[in-house]
């Protein structure tokens, strides 16, 4: 076997070992009571609360945007889209960066906890509401312990239309 052959073989199993390091891996966080996890995968950073422009005609959910290093974010409050109540943002409240089908989005959540590794034997398929609606955002629940991590199915945490609506705004 040739020199390039080999580095070749050596890269791809690098590569494979970068995605099997993210496999079962979820950022968790604290909203309201609960704690929840979303795909390390989908994360692509963590910042402090900063100001947010208001832009009319966006979803209820969606508070604004933020100017991310010269980049237009649009940033969704959890709490908001999950109907919960509303509540002012205090030092530990965090936006979670995520990207969503190639568009950046931040995540207004109360806290963010750790990095929790959940193996899928771990995770149970989410309960099966009577209107189907709030089991869209769920991917399962995930057992830490004698702990439960709500697990949220990122890429259905922003609907179709309300991305393509983000997506003309910024």
């Amino acid at each position: 076997m040739t020199e390039t052959n080999n580095s070749r073989r050596e890269d791809e199993d690098l590569y494979d070992e970068d995605e099997d390091t993210q496999k079962d891996k979820y950022l968790t966080f604290h909203l309201a009571n609960e704690d929840y996890g979303i795909d390390i995968a989908f994360v692509t950073e963590i910042i402090g609360i900063q100001k947010i422009t208001e832009v009319p005609d966006m979803p209820e959910c969606i508070r604004g945007v933020i100017n991310l290093r010269g980049k237009v974010i649009p940033v969704m409050d959890v709490r908001l889209r999950f109907k919960l109540e509303e509540r002012e943002y205090d030092e530990r409240t965090c936006i979670v960066v995520v990207d969503i089908n190639d568009n950046a989005v931040g995540l207004v959540v109360d806290e963010v906890s750790e990095v929790a590794d959940i193996p899928e034997a771990q995770v149970e398929p989410p309960p099966r509401s009577g209107k189907g609606k709030s089991s869209r955002y769920l991917k399962g629940l995930g057992k830490i312990g004698d702990e439960v991590k709500i697990l949220l199915n990122i890429e259905k945490l922003l609907y179709d239309e309300e991305l393509e609506q983000i997506a003309t705004s910024t």
